[in-house]
């Protein structure tokens, strides 16, 4: 009896997994598909931490390392923490692809620079 029950749950589930995968237009099967993009969505989630934690601990590493040497004993720490802060906001957002292009007055100082180019 216990088997025909665990038979059944195999079926429906098996039968269930058939109907999904036609809803979502793979007849052949989307597990594999949906894990490669939770791969996929796992690994730009850590690339975005990292580079925004690691643009934090830059800043803060700065600001302590300039408190050391000049004596500012807590700006540096603050004003580099939050420098730092902005750059990482600033890394996530190019990642992300809200930022893409640069400013129109980085454009034309990279305009500049290309037409004094020895000419031959």
């Amino acid at each position: 009896m216990e088997t025909d029950r665990q038979d059944s749950l195999e079926e429906r589930m098996e039968k269930l997994r058939k109907e999904l995968c036609q809803a979502e237009g793979n007849p052949e099967g989307g597990v594999r598909a949906a894990s490669e993009n939770d791969r996929k969505g796992y690994s730009q989630a850590l690339k975005i931490s990292s580079e925004f934690i690691a643009a934090v601990i830059v800043g803060a590493m700065l600001g302590y390392l300039l408190d050391m040497v000049l004596p500012i004993k807590p700006w540096g720490l603050i004003i580099f923490l939050l420098l730092g802060f902005c750059a990482g906001i600033l890394n996530v957002l190019r990642v992300v692809g809200v930022v893409t292009a640069p400013h129109p007055v980085d454009r034309i100082g990279e305009a500049r620079n290309t037409d004094k180019r020895p000419k031959p």
